[in-house]
């Protein structure tokens, strides 16, 4: 008799693809109805309800009623970590397609993990926090470092909100496509809301990939820089102040 879990089970419900489908298309961290998830796994409503009833009672998932809608979203951020290193296993196995279009590279750039920033944007931002000692890693883990609130605040980031979340203030997420750690925990999804709230970034509908406009690009790359400053700041021209 195996102990422990049965990782059997949990592999039959992820093997069928329509599961499979509407999990990653969870990844990008909105909430959809059972007829949008049907209709982007490419399969009827009654079969995608099914689907959906199985990976709510497995623990994949949560539904919120709203009116005459039952909308879905990953139940949290340890199935979302679970299915981006799925993610990478597929890649390193070669279950990936021969030929890769524009809509790849834009994904390998920057997408939503869940409630959090991937990709190569992403990467870059955990490996200057680190630098800067914004974040610092205890044994196996992460903290928030010595340089973390004199770098965060100026930002808009609410601190105290961050140091008293019921969640690990910062964790290291494998990113699948470019095979390094990128953040998630509450600073992660913390900095994906700024970027959205600020206009750095844009969705590109149907797609977890999103879009950093140019002034949003720098403003990103100036979080965690080795010269502590206000990301909004480094857009504004020499002498100019306020």
């Amino acid at each position: 008799m195996t102990e422990g879990p049965n990782l059997a089970k949990l592999a039959a419900l992820l093997a069928e693809p329509a599961r499979a489908q509407m999990l990653t298309i969870l990844m990008a961290g909105q909430a959809l109805t059972a007829t949008e998830l049907a209709d982007a796994a490419g399969v009827g409503r009654p079969t995608a309800s099914s689907h959906l009833a199985r990976l709510e009672a497995a623990g994949f998932l949560r539904c919120a009623k709203q009116g005459r809608h039952r909308y879905f979203r990953l139940a949290d951020e340890g199935v979302a970590d679970m299915i981006e290193q799925m993610l990478g296993i597929a890649s390193r196995a070669g279950a990936m397609p021969l030929l890769t279009g524009p809509r790849d590279a834009v994904l390998r750039e920057a997408r939503v993990c869940y409630d959090h920033l991937a990709g190569e944007h992403a990467v870059a931002l955990f490996e200057r926090l680190l630098q800067s000692q914004a974040i610092v890693p205890v044994g196996s883990a992460l903290t928030l470092g010595p340089q973390a609130q004199a770098m965060l605040e100026p930002l808009g980031i609410d601190w105290p909100a961050l140091l008293h979340a019921r969640r690990a203030p910062c964790r290291a997420c494998l990113d699948w496509s470019v095979r390094r750690d990128h953040l998630s925990g509450a600073l992660g999804a913390a900095l994906l809301e700024l970027a959205f709230t600020k206009n750095w970034i844009r969705r590109i509908q149907g797609s977890r990939a999103v879009v950093f406009t140019p002034q949003g690009t720098k403003a990103w790359a100036a979080i965690g820089a080795s010269r502590i400053v206000d990301a909004d700041s480094a857009l504004k021209p020499a002498g100019v102040s306020g």
